[in-house]
């Protein structure tokens, strides 16, 4: 797999009901998102709902997104879980579909010290079969991989870069820092609002959930920060900050999920059903969010 860099979204899961996958959306928005130049996609990530969902799904969510990217883009997927044998069960089954690497973070519920976490991806690298993207998620696995805990696991070859989701720009620089021992490996900002910022600090590009809804805007930013086309980024980093509006509405961590898939069922895209313990916006946070949608007055 040649290094990866750019902007791959984190799709997130259509839903027609309770496990029960909306295909027809989950391809339409597969074809929205490489018809918008994105670098790739992840699947089965927090944005994908992926612990929500049954591991029957998971597979079919695989099965569905291979065949339909047909190889024109890098399928990343998801394998985080409690469970190692689980993680090494849907990595085998992603590399029979045809994917291209595999994103875990920290498994959650027992938050594992450092040592431990080690540990875990020394067990779990030589049963994987497919590169390995680790993935720093704090505020959902309650664990970092510390710097020094990234130092150590830079030096094993089957790992090839990581996701950062904190928000926390000094750790991010430090990161950004490992390429010095590792030039091979990609690494990737989570916020999508700080975009351009992890770019300044050595970032390949961004997981950025906002790509579902508008990837264009996202893969444009990009081009336009790689290519210091500096005005051109002002104007396209105005419209990611007022994009950035739709995650201010519901008080729950389940409100980003909820806002994407919101803004992907207003545009037509997909259906915005949530498999529990989550649920679709109610009809007042639904209009507020078509309000910000009409207020930016951007189309794809």
């Amino acid at each position: 797999m040649n290094h990866l860099k750019g902007i791959i979204p984190p799709l997130v899961t259509p839903l027609a009901g309770r496990d029960t996958l909306n295909k027809e959306g989950f391809e339409r928005l597969i074809e929205r998102v490489i018809a918008g130049g994105v670098h790739g996609i992840f699947i089965l990530g927090t944005t994908g709902e992926a612990p929500s969902l049954s591991y029957r799904l998971r597979r079919e969510v695989i099965q569905v997104a291979c065949q339909k990217v047909a190889s024109r883009i890098p399928v990343l997927v998801g394998i985080t879980d409690t469970s190692s044998v689980e993680s090494v069960n849907l990595a085998e089954y992603a590399s029979e579909q045809g994917a291209d690497a595999l994103v875990l973070s920290a498994p959650f519920y027992f938050p594992a010290g450092q040592t431990e976490l080690i540990e875990y991806i020394e067990d779990l690298l030589p049963r994987l079969p497919l590169p390995l993207i680790l993935y720093n998620m704090p505020s959902m696995t309650k664990i970092w991989f510390d710097i020094d805990s990234l130092k150590h696991l830079s030096q094993m070859q089957g790992i090839v870069g990581l996701k950062d989701s904190s928000g926390d720009m000094g750790y991010f620089k430090e990161i950004c820092k490992l390429k010095n021992q590792r030039p091979d490996w990609s690494v990737f900002i989570g916020p999508e609002a700080l975009l351009t910022v992890a770019i300044d600090l050595g970032g390949d590009g961004g997981v950025t959930g906002g790509a579902n809804v508008f990837p264009r805007l996202f893969v444009n930013c990009y081009q336009a920060k790689v290519s210091e086309d500096m005005a051109k980024v002002t104007e396209l980093n105005r419209l990611i900050d007022c994009f950035q509006e739709v995650y201010t509405i519901g008080k729950y961590a389940s409100k980003y999920i909820k806002a994407t898939k919101c803004c992907l069922s207003i545009l037509g895209i997909c259906d915005d059903f949530m498999e529990r313990p989550f649920n679709r916006f109610y009809p007042q946070h639904r209009a507020m969010v078509k309000d910000i949608l009409d207020q930016m007055n951007y189309s794809e």
